[in-house]
């Protein structure tokens, strides 16, 4: 049943406003047009991903070509330490790359290394990384999104 998709709870559905919101903050320019946001933002044939803003992040939504190119379920890439979605030593370029998009609440042209959970490693390019706003205006942490990567 479509109803028990674990992107489509309520919980989810929120991460996905408030992404689409902070999205257009970021970038003066909405991440999707058109209605059913949440099944064309999952279902999009660019990868999207976000994570909350601990200590050592966490992924809280990955859409469903984040999920093929990580070669994961949603259940085992949500709450997965987004550090994770890159081999270690590409973490530390990975790390400045949202560091610059955390001064500045948004990043353009990101490029970099990934590897899935069978270790097949990719090139993610032009991506955007921005800054996940709350409807109070709180930092809550980061989205990525990216249409172009090759396997390596």
């Amino acid at each position: 049943m479509a109803d028990s998709a674990p992107w489509q709870s309520a919980e989810t559905l929120c991460l996905v406003s408030r992404l689409l919101r902070s999205h257009q903050k970021a970038f003066d320019r909405p991440l999707l047009d058109g209605r059913d946001q949440n099944q064309q933002l999952f279902n999009s044939a660019m990868a999207v991903l976000a994570h909350d803003n601990s200590h050592d992040p966490r992924l809280i939504y990955a859409n469903a070509t984040a999920l093929r190119l990580w070669e994961r379920s949603w259940d085992e890439m949500i709450g997965m330490p987004s550090r994770y979605t890159a081999e270690e030593e590409e973490r530390q370029q990975r790390t400045s790359a949202l560091q610059q998009a955390k001064q500045q609440d948004a990043f353009e042209g990101y490029s970099g290394v990934r590897v899935s959970r069978t270790g097949q490693r990719f090139m993610i390019s032009n991506a955007r990384i921005w800054t996940l706003w709350d409807e109070t205006d709180s930092n809550c942490g980061q989205a990525a999104a990216f249409a172009s990567w090759r396997w390596l």
